[in-house]
């Protein structure tokens, strides 16, 4: 059965962004994960978030162990930088030259109750894996990435050469089609919408999509696959962003 299959093809995920979420988009999107307050003001000024209303996000945001204080503004919590670190994996995914062979995980714990077995599926499909059937996960290895150590106590790894033609078996697992076709609406929304507060909007949709892209190899993707050209339209609103206000800074 197909994973991450959209309610519709084209269907934009398009959600409203709250002070923590603007804050939260623009230091997940920062390298390193840090600015100071005088960037952080200027930044979220051109979304439409004022001083007061920043000021009290920032302060729920380190009682929730959102951020941490610096000596200068804010920095991503340890515990989100993980998230950064996925958000970096989908935007500048590591891959290698494919041969043909897939990743293949079998589950073997069992026991598990709903809430223990959420949580595995929503960290194999992290990994962009796709279940062929319960308890079996599989995907092209052509990915440079260790799997977690701690799956090893609960399923089993293996290197295999499935029978079934390689494309036929990718269009079953992923909803490549829709995944393309919301892509293409994403890039066309963004050409069309030169509002900041819209913007940041639409980018923080092109990273959720990105990273539901199960990043396959060139061959059994479909035609003219849009992938690349989202990314590259992603990472050139970051620098944008960034560059912009921190020479609007130093000109002050």
């Amino acid at each position: 059965m197909p994973m991450n299959v959209p309610a519709r093809p084209g269907a934009l995920d398009l959600r409203p962004l709250s002070a923590r979420s603007v804050v939260l988009s623009l230091l997940l999107g920062t390298h390193p994960p840090e600015l100071p307050v005088r960037e952080l003001v200027r930044l979220v000024e051109g979304f439409g978030v004022g001083g007061s209303t920043l000021r009290a996000a920032l302060s729920r945001m380190v009682a929730a162990g959102d951020l941490r204080r610096t000596d200068t503004g804010y920095r991503l919590s340890d515990r989100l930088l993980e998230r950064q670190r996925r958000q970096d994996d989908a935007v500048h995914p590591r891959t290698r030259a494919w041969d043909g062979d897939w990743e293949m995980i079998v589950i073997t714990a069992t026991g598990r109750g709903p809430a223990e077995r959420a949580d595995l599926r929503a960290r194999l499909t992290a990994l962009r894996l796709a279940e062929l059937r319960e308890g079996v996960w599989l995907r092209p290895a052509n990915l440079v990435r260790a799997l977690p150590g701690e799956l090893d106590r609960v399923a089993q790894h293996y290197t295999a050469r499935p029978d079934r033609p390689a494309r036929d078996l990718a269009g079953s697992l992923w909803p490549l089609d829709a995944w393309s076709a919301t892509a293409r609406a994403l890039l066309a929304h963004i050409a069309r919408t030169p509002r900041p507060a819209g913007r940041l909007t639409a980018f923080a949709a092109v990273v959720r999509h990105l990273l539901a892209d199960p990043v396959l190899p060139s061959a059994l993707l479909p035609a003219d696959w849009p992938g690349a050209e989202l990314r590259a339209a992603y990472t050139d609103y970051q620098r944008e962003l960034i560059g912009e206000v921190r020479a609007r800074v130093r000109r002050e």
